[in-house]
């Protein structure tokens, strides 16, 4: 029988400096052992190809796939073939397993959805406060030549203003301990969760997204991106929004429609965004969002939250170590399955 096939669809940590090498796939072939062929998807002209004819060929005859931003799409399973066992997320959100899928064809999907809490928090923070004490003008006007205590405006204190958090898993809570520390109140809203869970972290649940919109300072989200959420802060939203309150979205990028945002920022209907997420991942591919980018007031991040030396080797271990327990037939009692939306888990 031949050697167990896992394929890696596009991991960012195989790319140093524009550099592409299989040789740093060392934690993973630690731990799947030299038995397991270790595949990559095709990197070409400085980034990973996620569709097409060499993404499938690679996948074909795969027990384990293993996606980053890669869709997992029909096409890609067929490619696989009937050894495919397990696909797994190297990430936290499970837009992209398209797990409505994988269920119908009894295929388990995995992700790792508490790696990165502490390095996503504090990105959050980091744009919040960047925003809140007008960080990004002062920064330009100074380098450029010109001391001036008043570029970008004279900001508000924090304690006499409301954070709002839109999403209270364990990013949003991680969020209101570490952000909510600088603000008078937090206001929360999560339809999924009872009321009384905000208590415990010092916040206040709200009924609806629009009491939400209306009360806070600064509004963040922390969603995950589904057919509910997916365009949520919209032109109604964000003229619920205060005139001087910001928005922060390192979630998905499909939780904010571009042209609302700019059209918002333009027209002052909101004072400023902080951005790390964009769709497509890399917004000078949309047009769409060139006016939004080139705003004094925003601050934006090449989706990088996720980010930390520690954070990616653990990534890389857990991923590694979901593979290995699927190859071993050891799925059921793993940590991180991902069930179809309105699944029992």
């Amino acid at each position: 029988m031949a050697n167990p096939r896992v394929l890696y669809t596009d991991p960012a940590w195989l790319v140093e400096k524009g550099t592409w090498s299989p040789d740093r796939a060392t934690v993973e072939r630690d731990i799947l052992g030299p038995e397991v062929e270790l595949r990559f998807g095709p990197f070409e002209d400085g980034s990973y190809q996620v569709t097409g004819p060499g993404m499938l060929e690679r996948a074909a005859g795969c027990e384990v796939l293993v996606v980053y931003r890669t869709q997992v799409t029909e096409e890609l399973l067929d490619a696989a073939g009937e050894r495919l066992r397990v696909v797994v997320r190297q990430g936290v959100g499970t837009d992209n397993l398209h797990a409505e899928l994988l269920a119908a064809r009894g295929i388990p999907a995995y992700h790792i959805p508490d790696y990165c809490v502490d390095e996503v928090a504090a990105h959050t923070s980091a744009l919040a406060l960047a925003l809140e004490r007008q960080l990004i003008p002062q920064h330009q006007t100074l380098v450029g030549g010109t001391f001036d205590i008043y570029a970008g405006g004279a900001p508000h204190r924090t304690n006499r203003r409301t954070l709002g958090i839109v999403g209270f898993g364990r990013i949003g809570r991680a969020v209101a301990r570490r952000l909510g520390g600088f603000y008078g109140a937090v206001k929360v809203y999560d339809p999924y969760l009872g009321r009384d869970l905000a208590e415990g972290y010092g916040a206040q649940a709200v009924d609806t997204l629009e009491d939400l919109l209306a009360e806070s300072d600064l509004v963040t989200l922390h969603c995950p991106l589904n057919p509910k959420t997916e365009g949520l802060i919209d032109s109604t939203a964000l003229r619920a929004m205060k005139p001087g309150a910001y928005l922060v979205n390192a979630a998905r990028g499909k939780l904010v429609d571009p042209e609302a945002l700019g059209t918002a920022l333009e027209q002052e209907w909101i004072a400023g965004a902080g951005l790390d997420v964009f769709s497509p991942e890399n917004p000078h591919q949309d047009p769409r969002w060139q006016p939004v980018l080139r705003h004094p007031r925003v601050v934006v991040t090449s989706h990088r939250a996720f980010l930390s030396e520690e954070a990616e080797a653990s990534s890389r271990r857990r991923v590694a170590e979901l593979v290995r327990a699927a190859l071993d037939g050891r799925t059921e009692d793993q940590p991180g399955r991902v069930l179809p939306q309105g699944a029992a888990g």
